[in-house]
């Protein structure tokens, strides 16, 4: 292989996070979610999985989930976010600076940012990741909740502008006001030519000539933020809600990252949850059970009349429709499913233990 193959190979090389997460590369958004949330619970430190593998997954569903860095990694690979930068490689003394590729190795080259200016990267803030524990009834048919975080966010006085109100920009003098500064990486290529954002203005290309005293002219500071999530009917334990330009700010004034709140359910007294399927258990006495009768259960929705039928064996499980959970991204309720028990009393008095023993005798 020539060097260019060698050097076109490398920058092609990347990670593949449809296989990461065992899909196809033409999968659905449902498919995606569906894929992730098994392999997130399967790998899941706290339940004993691999913390790396963990972190591939998270990294592979951040990207796909969403429809721009999809479309940018199909066309990148995995280091889409760093491509778009950078002059014509092969430019300069000691490397291909007179020789000519030609217009399909132009068209190659083009795609991943050289020979044609740079388009601004997004200087993307810091993803957050918050634990929260939610009650059952919670889940079952969701919730609202305020989640305070001490973060880096937003300058609030001057809305990320770093000026002092009305004060006058002037042009940055890193960066000429182009907004993007220059530098040159002597490689074995030879030297290559690489376009950063500037980070004196932050990409702006002018500075304000007063700082905003609040953010020190940052255009963002460590504050108490408060942001209301929306917990989703039905949602599961270990599973994650993303708010969308909800974690840090930017340092170089782009957009916001992500907020992801982890569900954590805590365990109820008397229910349990499968799904959108409840279950409990009830002990009732054995003159209830065979004269039948009614007796008061636990549900979601408080403490409901349950009718026993007569003759009811002992662990026999008895339906309460739509008295579940509510269905995740759908509509409806799932059922409870009540276990009926006989009751074993703890001391019988004479006539009782006499009429138990008439019983034993008649077969009963």
């Amino acid at each position: 292989m020539t060097d260019i193959g060698v050097w076109y190979n490398f920058m092609t090389m990347a990670k593949d996070f449809y296989a990461t997460l065992g899909i196809s590369k033409n999968a659905s958004d449902d498919e995606i979610k569906k894929a992730y949330r098994k392999l997130a619970h399967e790998h899941h430190p706290d339940k004993g999985g691999n913390t790396e593998k963990f972190k591939e997954i998270n990294e592979a569903y951040q990207t796909l989930s969403d429809k721009q860095k999809r479309a940018q990694y199909d066309q990148f690979g995995a280091n889409y976010d760093q491509m778009g930068g950078g002059g014509n490689p092969f430019g300069g003394a000691g490397g291909f600076g007179n020789f000519n590729f030609g217009g399909d190795f132009g068209d190659i080259f083009s795609q991943f940012g050289f020979g044609g200016g740079m388009q601004q990267q997004d200087t993307r803030g810091e993803d957050i990741l918050v634990d929260i524990s939610l009650t059952l009834h919670e889940v079952a048919f969701g919730a609202t909740k305020d989640i305070s975080l001490y973060l880096f966010a937003t300058c609030d006085v001057c809305q990320g502008d770093r000026g002092e109100k009305g004060s006058t920009k002037k042009t940055c003098e890193t960066c000429k006001g182009k907004g993007q500064v220059v530098h040159m990486q002597r490689t074995i290529l030879g030297n290559m030519q690489s376009v950063a954002l500037c980070e004196a203005c932050a990409g702006r290309g002018t500075i304000p000539e007063k700082k905003c005293k609040t953010c020190k002219g940052d255009g963002a500071y460590k504050q108490q933020i408060t942001t209301t999530v929306k917990i989703p009917a039905g949602v599961e334990d270990g599973a994650q809600v993303r708010v969308r330009g909800k974690g840090g700010a930017s340092e170089m004034g782009g957009s916001s990252g992500d907020l992801y709140v982890r569900i954590h359910v805590e365990k109820h007294k008397t229910l349990t949850r499968e799904g959108s399927s409840i279950y409990s258990k009830v002990f009732v006495p054995f003159s209830l059970m065979v004269h039948g009768g009614v007796v008061t259960v636990e549900t979601l929705d408080g403490m409901v009349d349950m009718k026993v039928p007569e003759y009811t064996e002992s662990g026999q499980v008895i339906r309460l429709k739509e008295k579940g959970a509510a269905r995740l991204q759908s509509s409806g309720r799932g059922d409870h499913f009540v276990t009926v028990h006989v009751e074993v009393p703890k001391k019988l008095s004479r006539e009782q233990k006499k009429l138990l023993e008439e019983l034993s005798k008649n077969g009963l």
